[in-house]
């Protein structure tokens, strides 16, 4: 799978070829080439996974009302109880 391929792929189905990528690289049974390649497919997995999750997170915000009435965005993590 190409570099182009694999920045195609939605969040999950980048997620289910990685999870399928270690447990074939966990299971021992591919040969050094193959296994070689299979890392190096992961990493752009988990690339993608994890710059996928970043922009999730940075869309996750959270309105609110300040005392002046005006409505404004702040980021979900900023939530205090």
């Amino acid at each position: 799978m190409e570099e182009k391929e694999i920045n195609d792929l939605s969040f999950e189905d980048a997620l289910a070829r990685l999870e399928n990528l270690v447990r074939e690289l966990e299971s021992g049974r591919i040969k050094l080439d193959d296994a070689v390649t299979a890392y190096e497919r992961a990493v752009s997995l988990k690339k993608l996974c994890e710059s996928k999750l970043k922009a999730a997170q940075l869309k996750i915000e959270k309105i609110e009302l300040s005392p002046d009435g005006e409505m404004k965005l702040s980021e979900l993590d900023k939530i205090e109880d």
